[in-house]
């Protein structure tokens, strides 16, 4: 038998995908991103949320199905995915996999082709996810940071983010994503998914092109602050994930700067040697960075923020607990 019979074309591989994409007024890089889309697949599905820049137009000019969130009910991004979700199965029921894109990412050429066939191989994988990448790293240290954060090990995961292949068995098995969540939305779902059995894999593969677009400091600072909240409430749901992320903000974010300014003014000054733990932690997450093949100057870099990040890292955690004692929902942190 040849490679051809053996192995099924990418046009048999396609045919059993379906894509849910999800924006808001992203504009050119929604054009990217619908550019990216093979022309083969199963079906498309793109969920808009009130754009005002003609947006869902554009994607029904090219004969996508075009869901409008309703946004009379608080916008989170996995209740769009979950809408997408739903239309995309009504409309083609026969797909196998669902990949889920956001509108500012674009598809690298080959994923689907190598995803599907990883699933094929692995009938226990729920998702599969690959190298997501910043389209313009060198723009800002904000976006060489995001590419830096996504390059995480090969293999078995705990969870994966917002773009990735999904089986749809495994999908509906666990009733998709939480839409209450305003952030963590992926990782939640995954701890759902690996609790009935089922696997998270990364592979060595380009998946998606991202475009993050932060040149301000307050942008970094909100999508971190969005990153703290997630921890807290996703632990809150599974204690058993980001429990050590999360004893880690309080530790450096609060418990750690508080004990050094209160004990000060005890201690003639010397409570404000605790304060060295910062450049020892620096100097740790550098190091590490640095032993996983990056420069010097990025491992400063990531090192940095890192520390730095705590605290915005805190306060997102704060906002939770603090709409949770009012027994209200968390408004959406956005940062674009």
């Amino acid at each position: 038998m040849g490679a051809s019979e053996a192995e099924p074309s990418s046009s048999q591989l396609l045919r059993d995908v379906g894509v849910v994409a999800i924006g808001r007024n992203e504009g050119e890089r929604l054009r990217h991103c619908f550019d990216s889309l093979p022309a083969l697949l199963g079906g498309v599905v793109y969920v808009d949320s009130a754009s005002t820049d003609g947006s869902a137009e554009q994607a029904r000019m090219r004969r996508f199905e075009v869901v409008d969130l309703d946004m009379s009910l608080p916008f989170t991004a996995a209740r769009a995915r979950n809408d997408g979700m739903r239309k995309l199965l009504e409309r083609w029921p026969g797909i196998e996999y669902v990949q889920f894109i956001d509108g500012d990412c674009a598809l690298a050429p080959g994923w689907l082709e190598a995803a599907v066939r990883e699933m094929g191989d692995n009938p226990r994988f729920a998702a599969v996810c690959g190298r997501r990448r910043e389209r313009s790293p060198q723009t800002s240290v904000y976006n060489r940071l995001c590419d830096m954060e996504w390059d995480t090990p090969v293999g078995d995961a705990e969870a994966c983010g917002g773009d990735a292949l999904f089986r749809k068995e495994a999908l509906l098995a666990v009733d998709g994503y939480d839409g209450r969540l305003i952030a963590g939305e992926e990782p939640e779902m995954c701890a759902r998914l690996r609790a009935q059995g089922w696997r998270i894999r990364r592979i060595n593969e380009e998946m998606t092109l991202h475009d993050a677009a932060m040149t301000r400091f307050s942008q970094w600072w909100k999508r971190t602050a969005r990153s703290g909240h997630a921890y807290v409430e996703v632990h809150a749901l599974h204690p058993q994930m980001w429990r050590r992320e999360t004893r880690s903000v309080i530790r450096w974010g609060l418990i750690l700067p508080t004990a050094a300014v209160v004990s000060a003014p005890f201690t003639g000054g010397l409570g404000l040697i605790l304060l060295a733990g910062y450049p020892a932690l620096w100097f740790r997450v550098l190091r590490s960075r640095y032993s996983r093949g990056d420069s010097v100057r990025d491992a400063a870099l990531y090192a940095t923020f890192c520390v730095l990040g705590k605290f915005p890292e805190l306060a997102g955690m704060a906002t939770y607990w603090w709409y949770r004692v009012r027994g209200r929902r968390s408004r959406l942190i956005e940062y674009k």
